[in-house]
């Protein structure tokens, strides 16, 4: 990884930590909806499986679809975790959640959470960049 990818991915892991943090921090906030907390969840893997692909030198195009990024992941030969299959249910929350196109409750929070803080994890020892 040169300069500019290094610095990059580690960017997208910082961000990604930050979202992570965001979730826990509003997790059991009763005035604060699904949506937002999954939002911050989706943000987090999808930052992290970016900062993976970055530090491969792998393109990815602009998308927020999990689902591709973890298939894009398992091609580099840097797959998620078993305990991440399902993360491409958390896609909806990019967007349309928040805009109320769909209902809530598509991911329960602690579930959302969980993934979030284990992408963030796994990109930190894939990429061997420093935690917080």
């Amino acid at each position: 990884m040169d300069g500019g990818e290094s610095e990059l991915a580690a960017q997208l892991l910082e961000r990604a930590a930050d979202d992570a943090a965001a979730a826990s921090a509003l997790l059991e906030v009763a005035g604060v909806s699904d949506a937002i907390v999954g939002f911050h969840a989706q943000q987090a893997v999808e930052k992290a499986i970016k900062a993976v692909l970055t530090s491969r030198r792998i393109d990815y195009p602009f998308t927020h679809d999990l689902e591709l990024l973890v298939a894009l992941a398992a091609r580099a030969g840097t797959p998620l975790p078993v305990g991440l299959d399902d993360v491409p249910r958390l896609t909806p929350y990019a967007a349309s959640l928040r805009y109320g196109e769909l209902a809530p409750g598509i991911v329960d929070r602690p579930t959302a959470l969980r993934w979030a803080q284990s992408a963030v994890v796994w990109a930190r020892e894939v990429t061997s960049l420093p935690g917080d």
